[in-house]
């Protein structure tokens, strides 16, 4: 008994001079929360990036295997090796039409020099060349961004009002419902008829097929961004109204600040759709309107026939989709920004 109380009489409590000091542990640098990216974000990431990747994989396997086996009145239908290779091929075009132009106006400035050492009038021409498939890009892009733009500064007001007054909202909504189904190809020879008869001048500013281009992705894409900024419009909220009547704010005051911010969402959601609407539409306008854009090249191709014609037409409409899918995820980017930025 007593070696047993003196047991614990000798015991060290706390207060009484233990050592409680915690020891440092070192940290995991796996798990440690000071890294600046999550490694499960990373892996969620990457299994993301894997999907679309194995499908494009898969698909263009599956095109190299069922190409050869199909055959067509100018030999069997190309790859994406013989595709690719048309690809690499339209672009040393355009790099050889550089090249021409430069020695072109090189030449020219030689010769005004010379002209201009003896006394003689100088000439100053424009080089002539052939448009390359990068220029027909730019020619589509031009045409598509033209007809775009005059959709939506025509769509965006008349759905505003549309979407405030229901009195003019019955009165157009019939007219909308009649034409918003109309084919290009419908719309096409009014258009080229109608700036025929408009655009006398023998040397426009605007290439009267250009024109015509832009006004029928113009009439075939609006329809979207009208309907849509209508349902924005109308579906703002009754209480921010009535504070606006509370604040008596303006009518100009009450669509910059209540309306337009409601609606913005609804806007950039019609204003997607008719971008893709009008990129689609604008190459058929361009075949028959030969204006000199991608649906140009895919219609003078496939009247040349030679055999190297099919493989260049899948390169363009390769081309096609991808700028398709730019364009609206452009318009996407900025609809995020717009909404994150919006002041209701």
């Amino acid at each position: 008994m007593h070696s047993q109380s003196g047991s614990e009489s000798t015991a060290e409590k706390p207060g009484d001079g233990a050592d409680l000091s915690v020891k440092p542990v070192k940290a995991n640098p796996l798990t440690a929360k000071s890294w600046p990216i999550d490694p499960k974000k990373i892996a969620n990431w990457l299994k993301s990036l894997a999907a679309p990747i194995i499908g494009i994989l898969a698909f263009l396997a599956l095109w190299a295997v069922l190409a050869p086996q199909v055959d067509t009145s100018l030999g069997s239908l190309p790859g994406p090796v013989e595709v690719s290779a048309q690809g690499l091929a339209l672009f040393d075009e355009w790099s050889a039409a550089q090249d021409r132009e430069a020695e072109f106006y090189a030449a020219q400035d030689a010769s005004n020099a010379a002209a201009a050492a003896n006394g003689e009038a100088t000439r100053d021409f424009q080089y002539s060349g052939p448009p390359t498939f990068l220029d027909q890009i730019w020619t589509s892009l031009a045409t598509v961004a033209l007809g775009f733009f005059l959709a939506t500064i025509i769509a965006v007001p008349l759905g505003l009002i549309c979407g405030l007054s229901k009195t003019f909202n019955a009165a157009i909504n019939p007219i909308v419902q009649i034409m918003k189904p109309v084919s290009p190809l419908a719309w096409l020879p009014i258009v080229t008829m109608v700036i025929s008869a408009t655009m006398t001048d023998p040397d426009p500013s605007l290439p009267k097929s250009f024109v015509i281009s832009a006004i029928v992705v113009m009439l075939c894409s609006l329809w979207s961004t009208l309907i849509n900024t209508a349902i924005g419009a109308a579906s703002i909220d009754k209480d921010l109204l009535n504070v606006g009547k509370v604040l008596r704010l303006g009518w100009f005051a009450k669509l910059t600040r209540l309306v337009l911010p409601s609606a913005l969402p609804y806007i950039f959601t019609g204003m997607r759709l008719s971008l893709g609407v009008g990129w689609m539409v604008l190459i058929a306008a361009e075949m028959l309107a030969q204006n000199p854009g991608l649906g140009k090249f895919v219609w003078d191709e496939f009247q040349n026939g030679s055999s190297q014609s099919l493989a260049r037409i899948m390169f363009a409409v390769i081309v096609i989709g991808l700028i398709g899918f730019l364009l609206d995820r452009i318009m996407m980017l900025l609809q995020n920004f717009a909404s994150r930025n919006r002041t209701v």
